[in-house]
């Protein structure tokens, strides 16, 4: 057999179900004959955002896996590369490679110079024997330590070369997780349980390690209020009495509040990083951090207690030893914080109720927001935004119950990311309802991948809030827009979505919002995607 026909062996035998593709590299065909599905979609970019939707589905228990051309293909490939390593998805890109006589001859695009940067390993297969070892050693970056997406170069004339059957014999990587030291966990627990007003800063790390009962336990335990970061959205449900919501470029009151008064700060599978996309921690906080990344360890904020160790089993030493030093029940029974944090979120959500609520022609984005929750709230649904207002707008008032119900993203902010996302996250979790909202702009950027929906019946929501300009950019583009209206948009969307296949209607009043969103996950339910347009008006104010 010729060595792509050995690759596809053994993403067989790794679980790799589906391969999203566009629109040339050996391995597509070599894995269709094996039963591994290829999707097409229209870009790279929409390749590898789809690998990204499709891992964090599944927490990574799954992976992504894509496949480009050489030249043009694996050069498109670099931003949706970036936007992965950016949220640490774990996805794996088999880019093609010139033919090894052409290796590092100008301008040939050679994929292991230029994506080290935004990978967590790049490599070059350089022998048909070593294929086994390559593909290894790729999933082993994959299922270990902090996640993040890996390139493996596959150069065209070894791909038709042969090698021999011995290659396929191939054993999975299996996972390996490590707990934190027992002294530093008895210290840090200490800690928390002497803190006065202790705060748990959730991270994505909870959600890849499927450890959000876990979180809940030690919340309750400790009676401590919980935030979540944007990635790490969903990991804590946001109906609990201690949940505070989460914290992008945009968040709920008490996210502001409990961290400015928290004394001690856990951060639980999270990186604490300085971002636009992060609520800033005060200064003065003493801090717990709990990664799998030793790297993330007093990068940004300085921590007194650190614990390096899967967020699942390390929470289950913590709650262990809460026991041993407050007792079987903790602090159970006292609901002090949960009738405060009630006041505080009844308080802001009966300021924003008449943007909430709005009856306004144009409609108020915010009523976008607040109907699509009640008109899916009957259904297991995955949610995400794209970047910009929809995100803003979205994330404090999105209440996300159950883990993975919502995918939040943005440490780079790629506009139009949401609809491969969505895409991928549907082909992983068909039994859900998979909803993402852009703006007018994004989908400038992603449309034509509602076609790769329709082709391949994939039955996603999408929601566009057209407002016929850049949200929020006025600030930005005051002078060009007013010589020139730079920032202002035009198009009917709904025309565009209907020419390539979708189910589409356009929503001009409030009352026809839920209506119309029940009748379009009804028909994403048959696997054709829906496309709604809402013609929305600009509102700039954030909740923070």
């Amino acid at each position: 057999m010729n060595a792509a026909k050995a690759v596809a062996g053994i993403l067989k035998r790794e679980g790799v179900e589906c391969l999203f593709c566009f629109p040339i590299n050996q391995v597509i065909d070599a894995g269709a004959e094996l039963g591994i599905r290829p999707i097409m979609a229209r870009t790279e970019r929409a390749v590898l955002g789809m690998a990204d939707g499709y891992s964090r589905a599944t927490n990574g228990r799954r992976i992504g896996v894509c496949a480009v051309q050489y030249g043009p293909g694996t050069e498109n490939a670099f931003g949706g590369l970036a936007q992965a390593y950016s949220d640490s998805t774990p996805i794996l890109l088999l880019p093609g490679g010139v033919p090894e006589s052409r290796t590092g001859v100008r301008p040939g695009f050679d994929a292991v110079l230029n994506f080290q940067h935004v990978t967590k390993w790049v490599a070059r297969v350089n022998r048909g024997e070593r294929i086994p070892e390559f593909l290894r050693r790729a999933f082993t970056y994959l299922r270990i330590g902090r996640p993040g997406p890996v390139a493996l170069e596959l150069p065209w004339d070894l791909m038709l070369a042969d090698v021999d059957d011995a290659v396929l014999a191939y054993t999975p990587v299996t996972a390996t997780k490590s707990m934190a030291d027992p002294a530093d966990v008895a210290a840090a627990v200490r800690a928390m349980v002497a803190a006065r007003r202790p705060l748990i800063h959730a991270g994505l790390g909870i959600l890849y390690a499927q450890a959000s009962a876990e979180l809940v336990e030690f919340a309750e335990l400790l009676q401590a209020p919980v935030m979540t970061t944007l990635s790490g959205k969903s990991a804590f449900p946001e109906d609990h009495p201690l949940a505070l919501g989460s914290a992008a470029m945009a968040w709920p009151r008490a996210v502001t509040r409990y961290l400015a008064e928290a004394d001690l700060v856990f951060g639980a599978g999270a990186s604490l990083s300085i971002s636009s996309f992060a609520a800033p921690i005060p200064k003065g906080k003493a801090a717990v951090q709990l990664t799998v990344d030793d790297r993330d360890l007093n990068k940004d904020y300085a921590a007194q207690h650190l614990l390096v160790g899967d967020a699942r089993l390390v929470l289950r030493q913590m709650i262990e030893e809460t026991r041993r030093q407050l007792g079987p029940d903790g602090r159970r029974g006292e609901d002090g914080v949960a009738r405060q944090i009630r006041a505080v979120k009844d308080e802001w959500l009966a300021e924003w109720m008449p943007r909430l609520a709005s009856d306004d022609v144009p409609i108020n984005p915010y009523r976008v927001v607040w109907d699509l929750q009640q008109a899916l709230a009957d259904r297991h649904v995955i949610a995400t935004h794209d970047a910009g207002n929809p995100r803003d707008q979205m994330v404090p008032f999105w209440v996300a119950r159950e883990p993975n119900s919502y995918i939040g993203w943005g440490r780079s902010t790629h506009l139009g990311y949401s609809l491969p996302l969505a895409l991928g996250a549907k082909v992983a979790r068909p039994d859900a309802t998979v909803l993402h909202v852009l703006g007018d702009a994004a989908f400038g950027q992603c449309g034509m991948d509602i076609e790769t929906a329709v082709r391949n019946r994939i039955g996603t929501l999408t929601v566009i809030m057209n407002n016929s300009c850049l949200g929020g950019y006025d600030k930005h583009l005051p002078n060009a827009t007013r010589l020139y209206g730079t920032r202002f948009l035009s198009g009917d969307y709904t025309k565009v979505a209907e020419g390539l296949g979708a189910y589409v209607e356009c929503v001009e009043k409030p009352r026809e919002i839920i209506p119309a969103v029940q009748r379009a996950a009804r028909v994403a339910d048959e696997g054709r995607p829906a496309v709604l347009e809402v013609i929305t008006k600009e509102d700039p104010v954030l909740s923070r």
